[in-house]
């Protein structure tokens, strides 16, 4: 039987998919269902997230044009969608640093704090969360400045640490975060809508939780901080030991009646790049929503995985494209003197390890990619992965192991035109694989 048609470019075969998985997770087409009806009094507006402005807009081409509805609401740095015309503004978006938080997400940080003053129970606060939400509203705690929560944040997203520990320390070392937001709101009635870019959308866990009772404790944060030898203030450190800085517990009376919907998730838009796939003729098979782990190791197992299926020696039939999500870890090495400071993210790594994992291996292409459009620091959203990729960079006397040693994926994949580059998506459900094999 004649492959499909679509495996003729396998590459556009799986930017479609990629873009299929996108789309699905755009606000405008998940939030109506969530919106709760206006109030006795006034509608307040705050969010925070890499997908904050196009969730923004939505609420803004949903909400009945005659009744009240105001502001504030922070996304990342070029982040913001533009504006359909005729599409009043009502709530006002802005921008500031991710993955490392800067003077501006303090200041939206304060903004937004300062706008739940005054609130009562006949009010509604629609809050908007996405992932990237951490580092864009960032607000220390007593004891800490500015400069040690970007140090802290830079240490944790080198040191290996996985997205639950990172936010369980973030939450402790906030003022807004971690349940504080929510309780600053009441007695307004608070109901969040979140895209979760987490695995297993726990939504204590999007953005470190701003709007949701938060079951770590102090206790556990201070043990993160010392497995990953992540210093902090005395004074802080001290008040960690006491307890002090404890966040809002499930029960909390300040939090009672509040709602949180997802309305956007990592596993609908594999099913829906699953379904794409099926319909042009292909074997879809989705792994898990929820994979974790170091990036380069995550992706020998795919290759693994792949070289196996395409010698006929696994359960999947080919031709099938392998999906996989979640949210694996890239733990930075440490530099040799005078060597330049790789560049790359976690989907670029992922690649570097299926590459190796592949070595000569036909019939098998990948994509893997961040939803969000952005992988790591970069432009790229992340790679592509082909039959030829080990001996094209052998042409242009690219090591692969000498990329992996410094976790510059990046650079191994410039050269050979294999970086996806899509801009800022507006939204955001994590990590996007897909695995070709015919």
């Amino acid at each position: 039987m004649p492959n499909p048609p679509c495996l003729n470019d396998p590459r556009a075969l799986l930017r479609q998919l990629y873009d299929v998985a996108v789309r699905r997770a755009l606000p405008l087409h998940n939030t109506a269902a969530f919106l709760p009806p206006p109030p006795q009094g006034r509608t307040l507006v705050l969010g925070a997230g890499k997908a904050g402005g196009a969730m923004a807009q939505a609420v803004e081409a949903l909400w009945p044009a005659d009744a009240p509805l105001s502001g504030l609401v922070v996304t990342r740095y070029h982040h913001t969608p533009p504006r359909p015309p005729g599409l009043a503004q009502r709530i006002e978006v802005v921008e500031a640093a991710h993955p490392v938080p800067d003077a501006a997400g303090l200041a939206a940080a304060q903004r937004v704090l300062a706008l739940t003053q005054g609130l009562t129970a006949n009010d509604l606060v629609l809050c908007l969360i996405s992932g990237g939400g951490s580092s864009l509203l960032t607000l220390p705690c007593d004891g800490l400045t500015l400069e040690d929560k970007q140090r802290i944040n830079r240490q944790l997203l080198e040191s290996g640490a996985h997205i639950g520990e990172m936010n369980t320390v973030r939450k402790h070392l906030s003022a807004i975060k971690g349940g504080r937001l929510a309780a600053a709101c009441a007695p307004a009635r608070v109901v969040t809508l979140t895209i979760s870019d987490v695995p297993g959308d726990d939504v204590s866990v999007i953005a470190s939780g701003p709007t949701v009772a938060d079951a770590s404790t102090c206790a556990e944060a201070l043990d993160i901080l010392r497995r990953y030898r992540i210093d902090v203030p005395d004074g802080v450190r001290a008040e960690l030991e006491r307890g002090t800085l404890e966040t809002p517990k499930p029960g909390d009376p300040r939090l009672q009646g509040n709602e949180v919907h997802l309305i956007a998730t990592p596993q609908q838009s594999l099913e829906a790049a699953a379904e794409a796939a099926r319909a042009l003729g292909l074997h879809a098979v989705v792994l898990s929503d929820e994979i974790e782990g170091e990036s380069r190791e995550v992706g020998k197992v795919h290759g693994a995985l792949a070289r196996s299926t395409a010698q006929g020696r696994s359960s999947f039939a080919r031709p099938c494209v392998i999906l996989s999500g979640g949210e694996t870890t890239v733990t930075v090495r440490p530099r040799t003197e005078g060597q330049a400071r790789g560049r790359g993210g976690r989907a670029g790594e992922f690649c570097l390890g299926l590459a190796q994992a592949l070595g000569v291996q036909t019939g098998v292409w990948a994509l893997a990619a961040d939803t969000d459009g952005i992988d790591g620091v970069e432009d790229n959203a992340g790679a592509v992965v082909t039959p030829d990729t080990l001996a094209r960079a052998e042409a242009l006397g690219l090591k692969l192991t000498d990329h992996l040693a410094r976790n510059d994926a990046y650079g191994f994949f410039e050269p050979l035109g294999d970086l996806v580059i899509t801009g800022p998506t507006h939204t955001n459900v994590n990590d996007f694989r897909a695995v070709l094999v015919f």
